[in-house]
């Protein structure tokens, strides 16, 4: 089993509070049979919003070009609870997320698929969104260990639910993992089933 135990990347800035699952992944992309080529429509409505009115929108930005840690701010992930949107995000190569807060599902959804969500304080978030923006090419280190990030010489305390940090921690967030780690196990009861 894939243990998680500390994630390195740059990180993506993303300003704003309740950035819902259909500004991740629009609607129209969730007919797809499988997950594959969501992460280049991850958060497109916006992206092409901002383009109209002459800006660039993080997830296009060059210079956060193969960021792999997403900092945002309070209730990411609301609204419908489609496994899309976390899946996007993988997908277009986040493995890490800090923010403020989230929404109960989209977190459970990102920990089903192997993507730590720390919460952080919004004075710590701001600090880290700031020092993000200003330094968009130099890598930085969040901790599943700790719960903490180690950012430009300084270390931030961050919180995770020792539920999902334990799953982390030990690879049992993958339930395939855990089904393979019991084959045997699962033999024996299906032999002593009476149908």
């Amino acid at each position: 089993m894939r243990t998680i135990e500390q994630i390195t990347g740059k990180g993506l800035p993303l300003r704003g509070n309740d950035i819902d699952t259909d500004r991740i992944i629009p609607a129209r992309f969730l007919k797809s049979v499988t997950f594959d080529g969501l992460g280049e429509h991850a958060f497109e409505d916006d992206i092409e919003e901002i383009h109209k009115q002459g800006g660039t929108h993080p997830f296009r930005d060059a210079k956060y070009k193969g960021a792999g840690i997403l900092v945002s701010n309070r209730n990411f992930g609301c609204g419908s609870s489609r496994e899309h949107a976390p899946q996007a995000l993988l997908r277009f190569g986040i493995k890490a997320i800090i923010a403020e807060s989230y929404s109960e599902i989209f977190f459970g959804n990102c920990v089903s698929i192997g993507i730590p969500c720390f919460t952080a304080s919004h004075e710590t978030a701001e600090e880290i969104l700031e020092w993000v923006e200003k330094n968009p090419a130099t890598e930085f280190t969040v901790s599943v260990k700790e719960a903490k990030a180690a950012i430009g010489g300084k270390s931030f305390a961050l919180k995770l639910a020792e539920g999902p940090r334990g799953q982390f921690l030990d690879g049992s967030w993958h339930a395939r993992s855990v089904l393979l780690l019991n084959k045997e196990k699962i033999k024996s009861l299906e032999k002593s089933l009476p149908y």
